[in-house]
């Protein structure tokens, strides 16, 4: 089991328009290897790069984001849909004065770092993507019900809130991998703030915003390799596998046995190990 330390800096905030983003840049302490932008997913945050980012920042310039309506970001009835999210990822490359970072992205993170590529030109020396949501079908029975009614969902008591947030996180990991980190994964959203944003940033995303993806696939500029959970109970392992046939090239799959949908938390080592590599091929 993963005990987890973020063991990350107080983040610098920035603002995109009017909307406040809490972002970390890790500087190494030697030679600058490359640089490397991390994007979470949902319902997460940074947090789920951190053991991540703090090895690759040993050698390389790390950045690292709480896209708007997550982590200590704005989360007061921001726009949290794909569009929006990839918007600000362009404006932050710009800011951070990135002009072709290494990307890696999870869950929606990959969709979000996609659509700043393909549908707003901007340019990347590689991606690696993990578990990303990009080919339908995605999303649970429970995530399409929130996105319907994620007005009612807000107004449920806090403790079966808090039942449903836990359980809904619980199914993204493997059972013996569940102690403790369901309750830190589901911590930001049991207050009456992070009940509000939780059911607001499923609602704001769409298939039709994925779709515009996917049917841009075959235009990916650059290098890709995937990684998956063989487990992963919201993204089965074939989708890995029409991503692989969909990008131009032969993007390699890299794939974790015993693994569900959040590797870089409960096996950071190995995706560690598998980032590492691409970066160094």
């Amino acid at each position: 089991m993963v005990t987890y330390d973020p063991a990350l800096p107080d983040p610098r905030f920035v603002m995109i328009g009017e909307t406040s983003i809490a972002t970390w840049v890790l500087e190494p302490v030697g030679a600058v290897r490359g640089e490397v932008v991390f994007c979470h997913g949902t319902p997460w945050s940074r947090r789920v790069w951190a053991h991540v980012a703090r090895e690759l920042g040993r050698d390389y310039r790390v950045f690292l984001w709480d896209m708007p309506g997550y982590g200590e970001s704005d989360r007061d009835a921001v726009a949290t849909d794909l569009r929006a999210q990839a918007e600000r990822l362009v404006a932050l490359l710009k800011l951070w004065g990135l002009r072709r970072p290494h990307v890696v992205a999870h869950d929606i993170g990959g969709a979000v770092a996609l659509m700043a590529h393909l549908l707003h030109g901007t340019d990347f020396t590689d991606l690696f993507l993990w578990d990303i949501v990009t080919l339908e079908p995605w999303g649970s029975p429970f995530f399409a019900l929130v996105a319907e009614h994620a007005e009612v969902f807000a107004r449920l008591p806090a403790n079966l809130h808090a039942a449903l947030v836990k359980e809904y996180i619980s199914g993204a990991l493997p059972p013996r991998e569940r102690a403790g980190l369901v309750d830190m994964l589901a911590s930001p959203w049991l207050d009456a703030r992070g009940q509000a944003s939780f059911y607001r940033q499923i609602a704001g995303v769409a298939s039709s915003d994925t779709r515009a993806i996917a049917d841009a696939l075959h235009a990916t500029r650059c290098a890709v390799r995937i990684g998956w959970g063989r487990d992963d109970p919201w993204l089965p392992l074939g989708q890995a596998y029409e991503l692989q046939a969909a990008f131009p090239g032969h993007a390699e799959v890299i794939v974790l046995d015993e693994v569900g949908h959040l590797a870089p938390v409960v096996r950071p080592a190995a995706v560690v190990t598998a980032v590492r590599d691409w970066l160094c091929r």
